[in-house]
């Protein structure tokens, strides 16, 4: 059974080195992720990220790296603004500072945050590659899944007028087909690669339709 997440959060702090007591970051965090405008960014959302970076680790050169940029990448999240990954990138510096973690360690999660606005880590970039897969591997799930998602994303975009959301949204599934390799990781893209591709065009023809 996996941990419960607060300990998941505080034996990766205290393993990378962390000098003040970790728990207080937890329910800050924790808070974060369970923020009222949240519809799919969820505390379920970053359980499976993590759920999914622990089954990749072996191709991470720093897991635990990856491990702390899943628990920040979405840490602010309005769906209403457009730098809510450069705004979690900060608090992870800020708090990571704080905790007394290793600068190179600290630059490192920011950068791999920062990385999740385009998911498109550079080639070799083995870290980049985990986070990422982690997060999109969401797409590659079963169809009522993938059903669950776009209606939770949907949600937190209700404030868009369905036209605008429709084109939008389709505009974003066209560039993720479009991409010659949703997945880096070999395991993720045996696994999620042909099921995600299948996902996306359904719901862009029903998007279309």
């Amino acid at each position: 059974m996996t941990s419960a997440l607060p300990d998941r959060w505080n034996e990766l702090l205290l393993r990378c080195g962390a000098t003040v007591d970790p728990a207080p970051y937890a329910r800050d965090l924790l808070e974060r992720w369970a923020e009222p405008q949240r519809r799919y960014h969820t505390t379920e959302h970053l359980r499976a990220v993590l759920d999914h970076v622990d089954a990749l680790a072996g191709y991470a050169d720093d897991p635990d790296a990856v491990r702390l940029a899943a628990w920040f990448h979405d840490a602010v999240y309005k769906p209403d603004r457009s730098e809510n990954e450069e705004r979690s990138a900060q608090l992870a510096v800020r708090a990571l500072r704080e905790a007394g973690l290793a600068e190179a360690l600290v630059e490192e999660v920011a950068r791999l945050v920062r990385l999740t606005v385009t998911h498109h880590p550079e080639p070799g970039d083995r870290n980049g590659e985990v986070l990422c897969d982690a997060d999109l591997a969401v797409l590659g799930g079963p169809p009522e899944g993938y059903a669950a998602y776009a209606a939770a994303v949907r949600a937190e975009y209700a404030f868009v007028p369905e036209e605008a959301f429709r084109t939008g949204r389709a505009a974003i599934l066209r560039q993720l087909l479009d991409l010659p390799a949703l997945y880096r990781t070999p395991a993720a893209r045996d696994r999620f690669d042909a099921p995600a591709r299948a996902n996306l065009a359904a719901e862009l023809t029903a998007l279309e339709g």
